[in-house]
């Protein structure tokens, strides 16, 4: 009987795909869905099964940051054309989506969140024949391209702020948050990229302030007027009609604004990015359903939030399918735990507690479980490298920690999003001198820090392991000099490691940490419980082992994953003696609740 509603699955998904089932057919292949579902064992009909299985929630997607995985033309900066190269490799992968950072015209204050021109391509980067090629070499390989969608701001050299800086009366005015000087300041704002944290800056031209939640080159879009929420569509529909697959929407969650801008409520002094996405009506969800009726519904496409100040009880209204706003979001409660507070991304010197991880990420796996979808990620180009971060990226354990990380991120119940590099457990570089970091978070962070006489050393020990500049180091493609990402001068220094670590040592090696995440992406792909399966949490006070279950189907996978450096046991009441090991990071495991250091076991349950 499964594999008739498999097959009636299969059809619904691949007709839909290509658009050629109408709406009337879906709903009669639902119907035998529904009637096949109905005939099966009560065993199966205890399991969650989703009737809305998408290819976005089946993918795994790959994250490129494109300025640092392969230059073609020797400046020392990654472009389209590298990526175009390498596209066997992302093939080779398993991936299914890949996810290029900025790559639209830009004066790079941010590398690439500070965009120019919407519809024209970073000369870094290369032309739009370049960005066609590409599009169309993914396409022949089966992989879908998703762009970074960047409309909270746009760059101060953007022609229409250029244009709204002109006079009060001009017609781009409206386009940005201006505040006339002669009301006086307005009630502050934080921006994060900004060295006195004043999100609103003065200029002189016509005697008024414009508001900037980042870099005081990123003006904020006024998506209370009509013309830009237009101009933000049907620049989405222009991509979309060259053929991409879809955006991940950078801080689109506070893309609303209260514009009488009131004081900040005393009740997020401590958060104000869940006061930006939550604390000033529900305009960002009015916009995101207009986004939705003009953009994203006419095609078939995914789109993900990043969810900057959403929380566990905020997070379905923008992605329960019946809001009609967007498919996915990710949070930031997970990558933000274990630094102390009060202190900029300085991570507690004792460590992350685990069991604190493990409610995190059960608590969100709770919030999608009837509704909506979620994400699961450990690093991205706004976090250090997941090996560091979270695991051990000493000689001893680099390798089975990497592995562990990776098994964790493929057997949740969300969408993987996988950050390049991660899958050769590459590492954080650990710049000692400031001088080192070309990211505007890190320097202007420093100056704060050194503006108030606190401790510029202690500030540097904390960036070796929470800086963004650790993820952004440039590919390890091979031991050949700049690791053969350019025959340049890289424009971020490449990881010393990179003699060891890199792609050509690990193709060859069936141990290795690449072979392992081909090994696990397949895996994930032929088990549909380890997609859509229900999530159940065990041993929840272990502070060492993390240990849940996954079951769909009639099938159900118990997955087990050592986070410390030290051998440790799971407290199970479950008998393994049928159990079979479908994966491991140990070549010499067997079906156990005892863990040795990292270890990674994903047991089928008989």
């Amino acid at each position: 009987m499964n594999h008739y509603k498999c097959l009636v699955q299969h059809e619904i998904k691949f007709y839909t795909d290509m658009q050629l089932l109408s709406r009337i057919s879906i709903s009669c292949l639902t119907l035998v869905l529904l009637a096949l579902s109905a005939c099966t064992s009560p065993t199966t009909q205890k399991q969650p099964v989703s009737m809305d299985q998408n290819w976005w929630k089946e993918a795994v997607v790959y994250q490129i940051y494109p300025r640092s995985f392969k230059d073609t033309n020797g400046d020392g900066i990654g472009d389209l054309k590298g990526v175009l190269e390498k596209l066997d490799y992302i093939k080779s992968l398993g991936i299914d989506v890949v996810w290029l950072n900025p790559i639209f015209a830009s004066p790079n204050d941010d590398n690439g969140y500070d965009i120019s021109d919407y519809r024209d391509i970073m000369k870094d980067f290369g032309t739009m024949a370049d960005f066609d090629a590409l599009l169309k070499g993914m396409h022949e390989r089966g992989i879908k391209l998703v762009l970074d969608l960047v409309a909270n701001h746009c760059s101060d050299e953007h022609a229409w702020f250029k244009e709204s800086r002109k006079s009060r009366d001009n017609p781009y005015r409206d386009y940005f948050h201006w505040w006339p000087a002669e009301k006086g300041k307005p009630n502050p704002r934080i921006s994060f990229f900004d060295v006195n944290n004043d999100a609103w800056k003065y200029d002189s031209i016509t005697n008024a302030y414009y508001l900037h939640y980042f870099s005081q080159k990123q003006p904020d879009l006024n998506w209370e007027n009509p013309k830009v929420r237009k101009e933000i569509f049907d620049m989405m529909n222009f991509w979309f009609d060259k053929g991409i697959d879809g955006f991940r929407m950078d801080v689109i969650s506070i893309i609303g604004k209260d514009t009488t801008f009131p004081p900040i409520p005393a009740q997020y002094a401590n958060d104000v990015f869940q006061y930006y996405a939550e604390g000033q009506g529900n305009r960002t969800h009015t916009y995101l359903q207009e986004m939705y009726a003009q953009s994203l519904s006419k095609y078939n496409v995914m789109s993900v939030a990043e969810g900057a100040g959403v929380t566990d009880k905020t997070a379905l209204d923008f992605v329960d399918a019946n809001r009609k706003e967007l498919n996915m979001l990710y949070h930031f409660e997970g990558v933000s735990y274990g630094y102390l507070k009060g202190k900029f991304k300085t991570p507690d010197p004792k460590g992350y507690d685990l069991v604190g991880f493990k409610d995190i990420y059960t608590k969100w796996n709770d919030v999608f479980a009837e509704k909506g979808w979620g994400t699961i990620y450990l690093g991205n180009h706004d976090q250090p490298r997941m090996l560091t971060r979270w695991g051990n990226d000493t000689p001893e354990f680099g390798t089975v920690s990497s592995k562990m990380l990776t098994t964790f991120l493929m057997t949740m119940r969300a969408t993987p999003y996988y950050y390049f590099g991660d899958e050769l457990g590459m590492n954080n570089i650990k710049f000692d001198r400031i001088e080192d970091y070309k990211d505007i978070e890190s320097i202007n962070n420093y100056k704060i820090v050194k503006d108030k006489g606190e401790d510029l050393q202690a500030f540097l020990d904390a960036q070796k392991i929470s800086a963004r500049d650790n993820g952004r180091t440039p590919f390890q493609w091979d031991n050949t000099s700049n690791a053969g990402f350019t025959t340049g001068t890289p424009w971020l220094k490449v990881n010393p490691n990179y003699t060891a670590v890199n792609v050509q040592a690990q193709e060859a090696d069936p141990n290795s940490t690449l072979n392992y995440f081909r090994k696990i992406v397949q895996l994930r792909k032929q088990n549909p419980a380890l997609i859509y399966g229900k999530y159940q949490l065990l041993d929840r006070e272990n502070p060492s082992v993390y240990a849940y279950t996954r079951e769909w189907e009639g099938r159900k996978y118990l997955v087990l994953l050592n986070f410390k450096a030290q051998n440790a046991a799971a407290n199970l009441n479950l008998d393994l003696s049928n159990a079979k090991i479908v994966i491991n990071n140990y070549p010499d495991a067997k079906p156990a609740t005892s863990l040795r250091p990292y270890e990674a076991m994903v047991l089928e349950l008989k």
